[in-house]
C-alpha cells in the first residue's frame, strides 16, 4: 500500500517508482519512512525523515556479514566443494565462541538498515548471522548454540524444504522467530533469480511470503538470492514487493542500489577462527 503521506507532495511522486527510487538521489534526501519495513521485533524510528541515498551508503563501513548453510559433521562423501557450505558441529561452536570472546555484537537487519540509511549508531564490533536453506542443523546447533551468547540470527526459509527430512519443520521456524531472530525469504525451491518469468514471481516470491509470515505472524521484509545471483531486473520486483533489503554474497554492491545487494560471506567448514576473523576485517571495509 502507499503511503497516504506522500499523495500530499506532488513533488516527491518519483518515489513510486521502485526501479529508480535510490538511483535518483545523490547525497542524502529526504524521504518518509513507512511501515513496510516493519518487523514485529523491530526498533526502527518510523518517523525519521532523513535517509541516505546511494553513494552514503555505499561510504559506511560495512558491517561483517555472515552466511551458513548446513551445520553438520562431515561424511565420507561429503566433497571438498560441498565443505564450503557444510560447517561441522564443534567448528561452528568455536566459531561462536571466538565471536563472543573477540566482543562482538549481532545485530538485526533492521538495525543494519537503520545504519545504512540512517546513520544510527551500531553496537561495537557488529556482525550478523545470516543462516540460508532452512537446514535442520540451523535449529539444533546453530538456535541453541546462539542463546548461550545471547546472539541473534537471520533465517533465510526456502519453504519447499519445511517439515521435510534434515530440514526445520513449520513449528521450529516459529520458534526461531519467537525468540527474536529475523526469518527472511529464499523463494519457494532455491530458483535462480536471474531466470524468472511469467509467473515465478508469484511462485518463489509472493506464496511463499505469504506462508511465512502465516507461520510467524511476523511482516517479511528481507531476502536472499539464491546462490547469491541477482540482477538489475529483480530489484523492482523486490521493492514492488515490500521488501526493505535484498543481499547476496561476496560480489560488488550496485551502485545504484546498495540495500539490495548487501554483500555477505560464507563461511567455509575447514577455515579456522583465525581466517575467519582475518577475513571478516578484509572482506568489509
Amino acid at each position: 500500500m502507499k503511503n497516504p503521506l506522500l499523495l500530499l507532495l506532488p513533488a516527491m511522486l518519483f518515489f513510486f517508482a521502485p526501479a529508480t527510487f535510490f538511483s535518483s538521489f545523490k547525497n542524502t534526501d529526504i524521504k518518509k519512512i513507512d511501515a513496510r519495513t516493519a518487523s514485529v521485533n523491530s526498533n526502527v524510528n518510523y518517523n525519521a525523515t532523513i535517509i541516505n541515498g546511494p553513494s552514503a551508503i555505499i561510504a559506511r563501513k560495512q558491517v561483517p556479514i555472515l552466511c551458513y548453510h548446513q551445520i553438520r559433521d562431515w561424511k565420507p562423501t561429503d566433497s571438498k566443494r560441498s565443505k564450503d557450505y557444510i560447517v561441522p558441529v564443534d567448528v561452528f561452536k568455536q566459531q561462536l565462541k571466538m565471536l563472543a570472546d573477540s566482543g562482538y555484537h549481532t545485530i538485526s537487519p533492521d538495525q543494519l538498515y537503520d545504519y545504512l540509511t540512517l546513520n544510527k549508531a551500531l553496537p561495537s564490533k557488529p556482525v550478523m548471522l545470516t543462516f540460508d536453506d532452512t537446514d535442520l542443523g540451523q535449529y539444533t546447533v546453530a538456535f541453541s548454540e546462539m542463546k548461550k551468547y545471547n546472539f541473534k540470527g537471520l533465517f533465510f526459509i526456502m519453504t519447499v524444504s519445511l517439515g521435510r527430512p534434515n530440514y526445520m519443520s513449520k513449528e521450529q521456524v516459529k520458534e526461531i522467530a519467537d525468540a527474536g531472530n529475523v526469518i527472511g525469504s529464499h523463494t519457494w525451491d532455491h530458483h535462480n533469480v536471474k531466470k524468472y518469468q511469467g509467473k515465478d514471481w508469484q511462485i518463489q516470491i509472493d506464496k511463499p511470503t505469504k506462508q511465512l509470515e502465516s507461520i510467524t505472524g511476523q511482516p517479511i521484509r528481507y531476502f536472499a538470492y539464491p546462490f547469491g545471483l541477482w540482477n538489475v531486473q529483480a530489484i523492482p520486483e523486490l521493492q514492488k514487493r515490500n521488501f526493505a533489503a535484498a543481499f547476496q554474497l561476496i560480489t560488488k554492491r550496485d551502485d545504484n542500489q546498495p540495500l539490495y545487494t548487501i554483500r555477505r560471506m560464507i563461511v567455509p567448514g575447514y577455515w579456522s577462527n583465525k581466517t575467519l576473523s582475518h577475513s571478516m576485517s578484509t572482506n568489509f571495509q
